[in-house]
């Protein structure tokens, strides 16, 4: 990615944020264009990787947000028939030329977000605006990919997997999914959750920012802080799990709650768990 999201390009936004109410509808409208377009092309993204953190770059929300305010209803017209959405969005347009595979009409891909090339998107899946797809990405059938939300490269994401996204509060992360995942089938990840390099989510895990990840390798706890997001560590697979609740009243129900547990790591780089590169040729 180009340094279009560094401190220049920041501070011209953040000036424009400010400023917002003194503009026209015609001047912020084709301001606005300017930053899609640069979303668009992955010129800019919502969140991005300095050093070993991920930072947010919260100006961009606030333009996102500012399209839905000055944007009116607007009627669209597609392959998969009539919608309303705010004029400042609808559908995005892709190419040819994008070397996108989208495999059916009834793919949704909301304008204003990124899909590199060699990403495919399977029938019927959507993705939401600011959200940033990387190369060779696999999105399966009724999957979703939310506002914001950042996938790595070779990301596997199974039928009906759900990738939650986060517009408001403006300094919350997205989700963010790093290379090589793989989310299993009826996944949910929420909360601004990061998955590292090589994890694998097994089907039907729920992971948000409030849960507890119980890392029976290692014997360790994982959960978000008043200062750090959930964490899943690089290489670790991930099963649905429970824990007993502990309640007097309750002591001969034996009732228990959905906790994902870690039940091993893998070599992110071993062979055996290379995602098929024929399916992404």
């Amino acid at each position: 990615m180009s340094d279009i999201s560094g401190d220049v390009v920041a501070e011209k936004y953040q000036k424009i944020i400010a400023d917002a109410d003194t503009f026209s509808k015609n001047e912020f409208m084709a301001i606005f264009c300017e930053f899609k377009e640069a979303l668009n092309q992955g010129k800019i993204r919502v969140a991005e990787k300095r050093g070993d953190n991920w930072v947010v770059n919260q100006w961009i929300k606030q333009m996102i947000l500012l399209g839905f305010k000055y944007g009116n209803l607007k009627q669209f017209r597609s392959g998969r028939g009539d919608f309303f959405d705010k004029e400042t969005f609808g559908d995005k347009i892709v190419s040819y030329c994008d070397k996108v595979r989208i495999v059916s009409p009834n793919v949704s891909i909301r304008d204003g977000c990124y899909l590199a090339p060699g990403v495919i998107c399977l029938p019927p899946c959507f993705v939401n605006v600011g959200a940033y797809v990387d190369e060779g990405t696999l999105i399966d059938s009724n999957s979703l990919v939310g506002s914001c939300a950042q996938i790595g490269k070779k990301v596997h994401l199974s039928s009906g997997a759900q990738i939650g996204g986060v517009l408001e509060p403006i300094v919350d992360l997205p989700v963010i999914v790093e290379d090589n995942v793989f989310i299993g089938g009826n996944c949910g990840v929420f909360d601004g959750t990061i998955i590292k390099k090589g994890a694998i989510i097994g089907a039907g895990t729920i992971i948000t920012g409030n849960v507890v990840v119980y890392d029976i390798v290692k014997n360790t706890i994982y959960s978000k802080s008043s200062i750090s997001p959930l964490i899943i560590p690089e290489g670790a697979v991930v099963v649905p799990g429970a824990r007993m609740i502990e309640n007097e009243f309750f002591s001969n129900v034996k009732l228990s709650i959905q906790t994902p547990i870690i039940v091993k790591y893998i070599d992110v780089n071993s062979q055996r768990i290379k995602m098929e590169d024929l399916l992404r040729c």
